[in-house]
């Protein structure tokens, strides 16, 4: 059995006009966002053992402030990725649950792709900043990942943790 935990990056600033995209930090309330997250992890006691990260600051900074004690593996692919290049870089994963941390609307259309029934959530439609899935797949390797073979755990957003 494998586990993915699935999270869009928390809210990011658009405080400086002239920045790239690419280097858009997180805001106040994404970097709390954040760290929300990060305490529901831990207290749901899924600690990832493998992190698969777009090489974005917002992403970056926003597993950062999970405050998990591992480093994550940063995959250019996964800058504002589409979900069929999402799947190829999570076919090639190890660990047994894997946190990807990427973007919208990649990341909301990997989700809905991937389990075969929605969470009764009425955000996981568009998958607002820091949205989370937790889903199992009933594999022993992740190059055996099929769309819509997942089962959702859990689907949390940083409202939804006050």
């Amino acid at each position: 059995m494998r586990n993915l935990i699935l999270m869009r990056h928390a809210k990011s600033s658009w405080a400086k006009p002239g920045l790239g995209d690419h280097d858009r930090p997180l805001n106040g309330r994404g970097r709390r966002a954040a760290t929300a997250l990060g305490h529901w992890l831990r207290a749901q006691g899924l600690a990832p053992d493998q992190i698969l990260c777009s090489p974005s600051s917002r992403t970056q900074e926003t597993c950062e402030r999970l405050g998990l004690s591992l480093a994550p593996e940063l995959h250019a692919r996964l800058y504002l990725a589409e979900p069929a290049e999402m799947l190829g870089v999570l076919r090639q994963a190890r660990g047994n649950r894997v946190l990807m941390i990427g973007h919208n609307p990649g990341i909301c259309d990997f989700a809905h792709a991937l389990v075969a029934t929605p969470p009764a959530h009425d955000r996981f439609a568009d998958y607002p900043t820091g949205a989370t899935l937790v889903a199992r797949f009933d594999i022993d390797d992740w190059s055996y990942l099929a769309p819509g073979s997942g089962t959702v755990q859990d689907f949390v957003t940083p409202h939804d943790l006050g």
